[in-house]
């Protein structure tokens, strides 16, 4: 072999030997070493979230008893009233048909007492002088005594389709007072505002609705995937909208045994007497959320949720723990209650494990990636 060949051979390599040796560092530079977690013994709080708002527990809605015109409204929304106080009056104004048929009827049962009178004074005279028997007698005073009454109650129709009552009774009916005790919630008719009854037709005007502040309840929906996990007489935070950063306890006193179907998922009911702060002033409609513990898992093993894979085939979920010096093994994991943060560890890893955090390496890492 020349000298010339030996020399080239020898270039090539020493070139090869070069890049061998820069490939080798290259390889070593791409190892990354991966930061671990070991698991945690901590408590998981499953909640669920029901929106609603809170409403007073006892309302009412004040009807009239007569058909009329609204007269005066003596109080204002908002007003605090007691059981028996005014709220407003209502003026009869009488149907014209109606009015003239019962006037018609008040003067037939007069004409028709006036007959039975007089023939009452002919048959009690024939029967003082014993002209004719007792039966008889006793016959034409009933007619009379008939009569007397039909004309009664033919007033006093007259009087009721005039005025709204009869006799001295009138204010009784015309006069709207307070069924309870509490706050005027609303009046939604004003002064001049035709009023009718409530009747097996129809519901009545709605004068004013009065409930007692004092007791409020929480009104929300939970899905059905959730309803099941409720427990009647469970403690649960109330949030209101208008308040912020005060939670009011409640406590869960119903859970609708119907739900019914919203935007495609089915919705439950369910109620919860509010314990009130005399700081804060509820007012009856605010909007509200009910924070619900479902599952509460005291000091238990758990990793974060943040370290789990799943099996692309199986769905399982798997966990990497390290094994040796940047060597990590697969281990299936048996998985319990998660609050979304947290998830509870049931079996496949220890509280010694070093677990793989994916997508963080170490410090050190780091630096030699800048460098």
């Amino acid at each position: 072999m020349s000298k010339r060949s030996k020399i080239i051979i020898g270039i090539i390599a020493i070139g090869f030997i070069v890049a061998l040796l820069w490939f080798g560092k290259k390889n070593k530079k791409n190892i990354v070493a991966f930061e671990t977690e070991t698991p945690f013994k901590t408590t998981i709080v499953k909640k669920t979230v029901a929106t609603g708002k809170v409403t007073p527990l006892e309302e009412i809605e004040i009807k009239p008893q007569i058909t009329g015109i609204i007269d005066k409204i003596m109080l204002t929304e908002g007003s605090k009233v007691k059981k028996g106080d005014l709220i407003a009056t209502v003026r009869v104004v009488p149907n014209e048909q109606s009015l003239i048929s019962a006037k018609g009827r008040v003067d037939n049962a007069k004409i028709r007492l006036n007959n039975a009178q007089i023939s009452y004074k002919r048959s009690k005279n024939l029967f003082d002088k014993g002209v004719i028997a007792r039966a008889e007698y006793e016959g034409v005073e009933l007619q009379y005594n008939q009569s007397k009454q039909d004309l009664k109650n033919a007033q006093n129709d007259y009087q009721i389709i005039k005025r709204g009552s009869a006799g001295s009774g009138a204010s009784a009916n015309t006069n709207i007072i307070a069924q309870m005790s509490g706050t005027i919630l609303e009046i939604p008719v004003k002064e001049g505002d035709q009023v009718i009854q409530s009747n097996n037709f129809n519901a009545g005007t709605t004068i004013a609705s009065i409930a007692d502040m004092n007791k409020m309840i929480f009104e929300g929906k939970v899905d059905e995937s959730e309803v099941g996990k409720l427990v009647k007489g469970a403690d649960i935070d109330v949030s209101i909208g208008a308040i912020e950063g005060k939670k009011f306890p409640a406590k869960l006193n119903f859970i609708a045994p119907k739900g019914t179907e919203e935007g495609g998922a089915v919705q439950f009911k369910i109620k919860a007497d509010v314990s009130l702060d005399d700081n804060f002033f509820i007012r009856a409609g605010y909007s509200a959320n009910a924070d619900i513990v479902l599952i509460k898992r005291d000091s238990v093993l758990s990793i974060k949720e943040a370290l789990l894979r799943f099996n692309k085939k199986t769905e399982e979920p798997y966990v990497e723990v390290k094994t040796g010096e940047d060597t990590f093994e697969k281990v299936t994991l048996k998985l319990g209650t998660s609050d979304g943060v947290n998830v509870e560890v049931l079996e496949g890893v220890t509280a010694e494990d070093e677990i793989k955090i994916w997508n963080k390496v170490s410090k050190k890492d780091k630096e030699k990636g800048n460098n």
